[in-house]
């Protein structure tokens, strides 16, 4: 049996245990969330499975407790194919009175919401999981931990060098974890037939709604191009119609929705900080690929086309970046957002701590030059900050693809770190 890799979510979810009744694990598919649950499960059922998956939606409209008898914690995999569960678990997490009682997972919300009668609140926590990050799959050496930056700390280090190429492997295979011990070529193709099941099954199996998969892929890629970026649906159907079969805006809007209710993309917040200035704050969330490798296969590109265009590269591994801090502010309690005024400053990412706490992190792929826009980019927005309603950033960070030191920089103080050192 291949060895289970520690992940950021173990903690999350031992946590959640134990303080609700229930927990539901969302993400993407193939992300671990099943693995992740088996690991603190006792009794498992498996909605989707092939042999009894009718029988089981039958049984949850008839009497979904049959379904819930077994050693707790208990896993219902795929729950949101009998969305009647969803209440059922809700009513005997109240009967029990007990926590840690029901693990819940779904790579899709369920298609019809109508049999859902309860949000859950109180009862059933919920914990999204991403693909994995470079510290979760062994590909970080873990040498500066953000936490440790929330707590002041930082010294300067040399670190494991990785060089461009492997970011650039690392960033095509994604963190997706069936592909971590597969040889190099076999995992570079897991995304693309991930992006296939996408196409062809996945954007009409969430909820039943027919869609062409031709118009799928254009919009795909479409949203590689752009992501990272607040484009409206108008812009999109621009980019992906033709003067004789143009794409309607709702259209756009139908597809957008679907791949964000299978966890395929993800939108990120804009920061609304207290501002000296009077300037304008965007209010547009952007939105990412919840993994750059699907990027990389809606482009049909490579490790080799990344190294000859360092621009598509840049693009590409800022998702990759914006997957890892994610994850590692869902270990600290905190989240990622962007920001945006109305004079054209923008920062990457405020990573923002339940408790208050604030960094400002730029994402560049290195180098003195780009090290030094993005460190003049954090200071302009540091400075911008009314300090007497708001502290001021517990650290500014330029998090970059490569380099063989982490340290912090003495006339300005931002930290510059290279991904393939960074943990939670």
């Amino acid at each position: 049996m291949k060895e289970y890799k520690i992940r950021v979510y173990d903690a999350i979810l031992a946590d959640k245990l134990s303080a609700h009744g229930a927990v539901l694990i969302r993400g993407a598919k193939w992300c671990g969330k099943t693995t992740t649950a088996r690991q603190v499960a006792k009794s498992v059922v498996y909605i989707d499975e092939p042999k009894s998956r009718d029988s089981n939606i039958l049984m949850a409209k008839i009497d979904p407790y049959v379904l819930l008898n077994g050693e707790v914690p208990r896993l219902l995999d795929e729950w949101q194919i009998a969305p009647t569960l969803w209440d059922a678990v809700r009513f005997e997490v109240d009967q029990r009175g007990s926590s840690g009682q029901f693990i819940l997972t779904g790579s899709s919300v369920p298609p019809d919401m109508k049999e859902v009668h309860h949000s859950g609140a109180g009862r059933i926590a919920r914990m999204t999981m991403r693909t994995m990050s470079l510290w979760e799959s062994g590909d970080s050496s873990g040498d500066v931990s953000i936490g440790d930056l929330f707590g002041g700390k930082i010294e300067a280090c040399k670190v494991k060098s990785v060089q461009l190429d492997e970011i650039a492997y690392l960033l095509c295979r994604g963190g997706w974890p069936q592909g971590l011990d597969m040889e190099r070529r076999h995992a570079l193709r897991q995304p693309f037939e991930y992006l296939k099941a996408i196409v062809e099954t996945d954007i009409m199996r969430v909820d039943g709604v027919e869609r062409r998969p031709a118009t799928a892929r254009k919009l795909l890629k479409s949203l590689a191009r752009l992501q990272g970026t607040s484009s409206a649906a108008t812009v999109i159907a621009a980019d992906i119609g033709d003067g004789g079969n143009p794409i309607h805006v709702n259209t756009v809007h139908s597809y957008l929705n679907a791949l964000a209710q299978m966890f395929v993309t993800e939108d990120m917040e804009p920061w609304h900080p207290s501002l000296r200035s009077k300037a304008r704050l965007r209010t547009v969330n952007t939105r990412y690929f919840t993994d750059p490798s699907i990027a990389v296969a809606a482009m049909q590109v490579s490790p080799a086309d990344l190294l000859n265009d360092l621009t598509t590269f840049g693009l590409l591994f800022e998702t990759m970046a914006m997957r890892d801090l994610r994850s590692y502010a869902d270990a600290l309690s905190g989240n990622v957002y962007h920001y945006h005024d109305s004079n054209g400053l923008e920062c990457d990412a405020i990573i923002h701590l339940d408790d208050g706490r604030y960094g400002l992190v730029e994402v560049k792929l290195g180098g003195e030059a780009l090290i030094e826009s993005g460190a003049n980019t954090l200071d302009s927005l540091a400075n911008l900050i009314d300090n007497g309603r708001m502290p001021p950033p517990t650290f500014k960070m330029v998090l970059t693809a490569v380099g063989e030191y982490a340290y912090r920089r003495p006339q300005d103080g931002v930290v510059v770190c290279p991904i393939s050192c960074l943990r939670p």
